[in-house]
């Protein structure tokens, strides 16, 4: 495979590595998690496998190999040979094949993931009803939240208005983070922080009152207020929102968390049984 056009800020990424926090070092990977994992699903590659992870205008690609590819996230209206080709469903590739996308027409994060053709394999396509539990790639969305350490510190005024008003995500964010335009919010008295551990998708307040929702390659620790986090399931479609999208946040219980978690990872191991029984199937 090769970038006959580099594309904008293309990079191959997996979901991260994990035990270094200690040291300074964060998990990074992919904005976009679910979906790498998915689409590995969808070629039986181990869930964390390096995926190319691209922004539009993306890369224009040539295929050098017999191979299977699946790309998913964001549309950016993929063109194999010229031709339309359907995102989460894997396709068929020969040498000297170009892709190009051709127009953005939904979402921020487009990844592909290629794997090397095997005679008779099963070629799956991910339903309609499991991407858009996946991927809510519309202008308006709404993010749910477990609360924070520092979140009863917000007046009583703040935190109606983080439930009722419309966030505008800034210019000035970045795989970091994602900076909130929005009428600012107040703590009940100023206050000094230490610094304290924070994830993908802890919510810190600003010194000027707007938000900041930590991503991908967010830092370790941070000494501002900890409003919240943005709850696991909800990370990949806040990840695939860009500059001037709008932001509505809803707070939920951590056990509604872990429920929707759960519920998830469910649905995710119905779709790789199916994949492994096809496959077996199919080979016999």
């Amino acid at each position: 495979m090769k970038l006959l056009k580099s594309g904008i800020l293309s990079s191959y990424r997996d979901l991260g590595q994990n035990g270094l926090r200690h040291l300074g070092v964060n998990p990074s990977g992919a904005m976009d998690k679910l979906t790498v994992r998915l689409l590995n699903i969808l070629l039986q590659n181990d869930e964390n496998e390096a995926v190319l992870e691209m922004h539009f205008p993306a890369p224009e690609i040539l295929f050098e190999e017999d191979c299977t590819i699946v790309i998913g996230g964001a549309d950016f209206m993929p063109m194999l040979d010229n031709q339309e080709v359907m995102n989460w469903k894997s396709i068929s590739v020969k040498p000297g094949s170009i892709l190009k996308f051709k127009k953005k027409i939904a979402g921020n994060r487009a990844y592909l993931v290629k794997k090397v053709s095997h005679a008779n394999q099963f070629l799956p396509y991910l339903g309609n009803s499991f991407v858009r539990k996946v991927s809510n790639l519309s202008k308006t969305v709404e993010v749910r939240f477990i609360t924070g350490n520092e979140y009863k510190l917000l007046s009583e005024e703040s935190k109606q208005s983080l439930e009722n008003q419309v966030f505008t995500i800034s210019q000035n964010s970045n795989r970091m983070g994602f900076r909130m335009n929005s009428e600012p919010l107040d703590l009940k008295t100023k206050i000094e922080l230490v610094s304290s551990v924070v994830d993908f998708g802890t919510i810190q307040l600003l010194p000027n009152g707007q938000l900041i929702v930590l991503m991908a390659d967010h830092q370790t620790s941070g000494g501002y207020p900890r409003i919240g986090n943005v709850i696991s399931v909800d990370l990949p479609i806040l990840a695939q929102c860009g500059a001037n999208d709008l932001v509505k946040f809803k707070v939920v219980s951590l056990q509604e968390a872990e429920e929707l978690l759960l519920l998830q990872e469910k649905e995710i191991q119905k779709l790789k049984a199916s994949i492994i029984f096809f496959n077996g199937k199919q080979a016999n």
